[in-house]
């Protein structure tokens, strides 16, 4: 897949688009995100330990399903609609299991084939990434869409840099490719003060797409429809799953 209309593309760009996303949000109005990472990254870990995960609660999936974006208000019923037993086999392959990452994400995507297949794809990316985000990168549509060309990574990696790809486990390897470019070329563009590794990256990005997303409603949209848009720290936050209560 191409990438979609409106991507920009260059080094130049990761630090334009860092730019303009400090304009929007403040230090203070990160202050925190990447702690909160860290804790859901903990959540991650305590839910879908080795020695855990094969009679895992549906309540403590649940938990861990409500802090992925696509997923947080539909917890509950992709747990039914892919029936739990389904969910703690398919996560236990994808974290624990035998073969390459690559694979093992293919793997997922087809035993939980009756889940949204846009939803199940963020699912296996948050969930590598935050049960071992030392070893894995995060992986959301809001990051790359394969299916439309679109995310973070076309605003902040080169045209050059292909991220299409016959399979979901393939889209994997791309993003992570995309997203080291991104670690190597964006510290000069402000990463490190979003937070330390390896959750900076993800702030990046995350601020990245909302500073988009701004500019986006604010040039095609009235301002009172862009007023739908939560603040920029919200936003960010809703983004990563990691928003406050009540929000």
């Amino acid at each position: 897949m191409t990438r979609g209309q409106g991507q920009v593309a260059g080094t130049e760009a990761a630090a334009e688009f860092a730019r303009q996303a400090q304009a929007l949000i403040t230090e203070p109005g990160l202050e925190g995100v990447a702690a909160d990472l860290l804790a859901k990254s903990r959540l991650f870990q305590d839910a879908l330990d080795r020695g855990v995960l094969r009679d895992v609660s549906a309540e403590r999936l649940r938990a861990c399903l409500r802090t992925i974006f696509a997923a947080r208000r539909r917890a509950g019923a992709l747990l039914s609609e892919g029936g739990v037993d389904a969910w703690r086999s398919a996560l236990w392959d994808l974290l624990h299991g035998a073969g390459p990452v690559a694979a093992r994400v293919d793997a997922f995507d087809a035993a939980l084939a009756g889940v949204d297949p846009g939803i199940r794809l963020d699912v296996a990316g948050e969930v590598l990434h935050f049960f071992d985000p030392s070893r894995h990168w995060l992986w959301t549509r809001w990051i790359w869409d394969p299916g439309t060309g679109t995310g973070a990574l076309s605003l902040a990696t080169p045209e050059e840099l292909d991220l299409s790809a016959a399979s979901a486990g393939q889209s994997y390897l791309r993003v992570g490719e995309g997203i080291a470019f991104v670690e190597r070329t964006a510290v000069a563009a402000g990463i490190t003060r979003f937070g330390p590794a390896p959750f900076g990256v993800d702030v990046f990005l995350a601020a990245v797409y909302a500073a988009h997303l701004y500019t986006v409603t604010g040039t095609a949209m009235s301002r009172e429809f862009n007023a739908v848009l939560p603040p920029a720290p919200e936003l960010v936050r809703r983004l990563l799953g990691v928003q406050r209560r009540g929000a």
